[in-house]
């Protein structure tokens, strides 16, 4: 539209059909190559693995095929419907494209006078520049960091620990006690608790664990403004029940956690090594520093012990005076309490066992099991307090095993706090108070772990993808200077999301870090193509200032429709509160600030050292050519200077 409103002689059919090939040609190579751009960018999401993988992969796969389905359309398509939507007189054209709206037109105005100043105060310009990318860079480590967002998922789990020797009855009584004391919270609408394991075996849950699914009522009954306000009253009510530990979570969260990592909470610390008495000491004591850092909630010592145990100590000279031995006293106590199949019955096809053992009076204590009769060879029977001492031992509960090695894990929540600076706490507060025997080790997992695997793969592939993009960026202008230019769209872009990142008060996350990658794109496409306009300019015989003032004007419009587009098309995910919210905030918010900054850089700064590199290059030009211009002086100087 803009080259055939320009053109005061494109009444004839062939001119206009003339007029779009040529439109179509000029903003061809700079897609294709933007699109490319694009493309490398989402790399670095294909190469995550592990859940982080599977949540923003289809996104990519999507946002690519999108793409690569728009270039085409938009090198086929829309030059054929242009040829047939324009195919009118040329005045026609001309009012359309002179119709522009009046606030485009001063923004266009006031664009071209902020350019002229921006040229002629270049220093002040391009040094602000690098102070407002220092201080975003600078500001990094000091945002806080974490895996993924807490996801708010309508629901709360609650698991629940007891003793580890809690009978069912006595986990029924504590778990109703539970169940009542969240039912006083006008947020809640009703409790399950699942106690033990399930039937079918799928799931190894003892009698005193138990998940408590809290089901809330609609936000509009809520005394409390959000879930992190009401969690902590929760927390202070249950602390009220003796004798139970808690956990809060949510379902699907500790599900995937527990999945992963084998931790159900945000932070798990495992302490290897080989004495099981040895592992729970230094467990505690962990629990013990872990609780006094900031942020800890819920910090606790994964159940290793507690378990009670019947204990039978032989006494080897009696049982070889009575003519027995130990195969005899363990058939009988195995017998005798786990029971042994005696016969069997059949009721049709169905074959049932019979067990034969001890009723409960006779094995429900030591003194009963002490009182057991045992068969001598001669005939004689004795108790099995005659040979045997009979106690009960507090034993090992479950003996977890990793790697071949055991392990206790000490457990914790973070809350009010970013992830990421609450590991580093801990680190440094275990490192200085805690001394581990040797071969004794700590290692850190749950959330923290998928954190870092994310980090360390982002930060390998990023820097050869924006290799590859440097390496586009050549191919498309054919000299390192102008692909430089444009590559200085993505420290820019992180100016403003970072900046936004800080404005929202939102943490340093993987969704964060796959808006910047998302972002970058975006603001190398305006780049490529505001610099491609420049150089065409040049080419058609234009001066430096006049070709980069022309080019960025005319360019002011695609520039901002690009920008414009991204970043209202992110507004509903930023501002968005509903199921999942917590994951696409991040991201959005990301993009929209840092196209602010790479726009701003795109229209101001990008043409200010446009116009300094190439006046440095062609004074470099101007004095080589001085020293080899074959005339007067020169040719004397240079003739002596090849003598020497």
């Amino acid at each position: 539209m803009r080259r055939l409103g320009e053109r005061r002689d494109s009444n004839d059919a062939a001119i206009r059909q003339e007029l779009l090939r040529q439109a179509a040609f000029e903003v061809g190579r700079p897609i294709v190559f933007g699109i490319a751009i694009i493309l490398a960018v989402y790399i670095p999401i294909f190469a995550l693995t592990g859940l982080e993988g599977r949540m923003f992969r289809p996104m990519a796969f999507t946002v690519c095929a999108a793409v690569l389905g728009s270039l085409l359309l938009a090198l086929t398509y829309v030059p054929a419907i242009s040829s047939l939507l324009f195919a009118g007189r040329a005045d026609h054209h001309r009012a359309v494209t002179h119709a522009e709206p009046a606030w485009f037109v001063r923004l266009r105005a006031r664009y071209g006078g902020i350019l002229e100043w921006a040229i002629a105060h270049r220093r002040r310009v391009i040094g602000t520049s690098v102070l407002l990318l220092a201080v975003a860079l600078g500001s990094v480590p000091f945002l806080g960091t974490e895996f993924m967002p807490k996801l708010d998922e309508g629901y709360l789990l609650i698991e629940t620990l007891r003793i580890p020797s809690v009978s069912l009855p006595q986990g029924l009584s504590v778990s109703a006690d539970v169940e009542r004391t969240l039912r006083r919270f006008p947020e809640v609408a009703s409790v399950v608790t699942n106690l033990g394991r399930p039937q079918e075996a799928t799931e190894s849950m003892a009698l005193n664990l138990a998940d408590v699914y809290v089901l809330f009522a609609p936000r509009s009954h809520w005394h409390e403004r959000s879930l992190d306000a009401l969690i902590p009253k929760m927390d202070s009510a249950l602390a009220e029940i003796p004798g139970l530990n808690y956990e809060f979570s949510a379902p699907m969260r500790m599900r995937l956690d527990e999945v992963i990592s084998g931790v159900k909470t945000d932070l798990g610390i495992k302490v290897f090594g080989d004495s099981l008495p040895l592992l729970q000491e230094k467990a505690g004591a962990i629990a013990r520093i872990v609780a006094r850092i900031p942020g800890a909630e819920d910090a606790s010592v994964g159940v290793s012990a507690g378990a009670m145990q019947l204990q039978v100590m032989l006494d080897r000279p009696a049982i070889a005076r009575y003519g027995l031995n130990v195969a005899d006293i363990r058939e009988a106590v195995e017998t005798g309490i786990g029971g042994m199949e005696a016969t069997s019955v059949l009721d049709g096809r169905r074959r049932i066992p019979v067990i034969v053992r001890l009723d409960i009076p006779y094995r429900a204590t030591p003194e009963a099991v002490s009182q057991m009769l045992i068969h001598t060879p001669a005939g004689g029977t004795v108790t099995l307090a005659q040979l045997a001492r009979v106690t009960t031992v507090e034993a090992p509960e479950v003996i977890n095993h990793e790697g071949g090695q055991r392990y206790v894990v000490v457990q914790s929540n973070v809350r009010g706090r970013d992830l990421g600076s609450f590991v580093a706490d801990v680190k440094r507060a275990v490192a200085g108070q805690l001394s581990l025997p040797s071969g004794y080790y700590v290692t850190y997992g749950g959330q923290f772990e998928n954190q870092q695997r994310a980090m360390r793969r982002l930060a390998l592939i990023v820097p050869l993808v924006l290799l590859l993009i440097a390496g586009l960026l050549y191919a498309s202008f054919g000299t390192m200077r102008h692909a430089f230019l444009v590559m200085l769209d993505v420290p820019f872009a992180l100016v403003g999301g970072i900046a936004a990142l800080w404005l929202r008060g939102l943490n340093l996350n993987l969704s964060a870090s796959v808006g910047f990658i998302a972002l970058f794109g975006v603001a190398v496409l305006n780049g490529v193509v505001l610099i491609a306009y420049v150089n065409q300019l040049r080419e058609k015989g234009a001066p430096l200032e006049e070709a980069v003032r022309e080019g960025a004007i005319t360019r002011l419009r695609p520039v901002l429709m690009t920008a414009l587009v991204a970043s209202v098309g992110f507004i509903p995910m930023a501002l968005s509160t509903g199921p999942g919210a917590e994951i696409q905030r991040p991201l959005a918010t990301v993009v929209i600030g840092g196209l602010i900054s790479a726009t701003l850089l795109t229209l101001l700064v990008l043409p200010t050292l446009y116009t300094w590199l190439e006046e440095r290059r062609e004074a470099r030009q101007r004095d080589h050519a001085s020293l080899t211009r074959p005339n007067g002086d020169s040719e004397i100087a240079v003739t002596a200077l090849g003598g020497q």
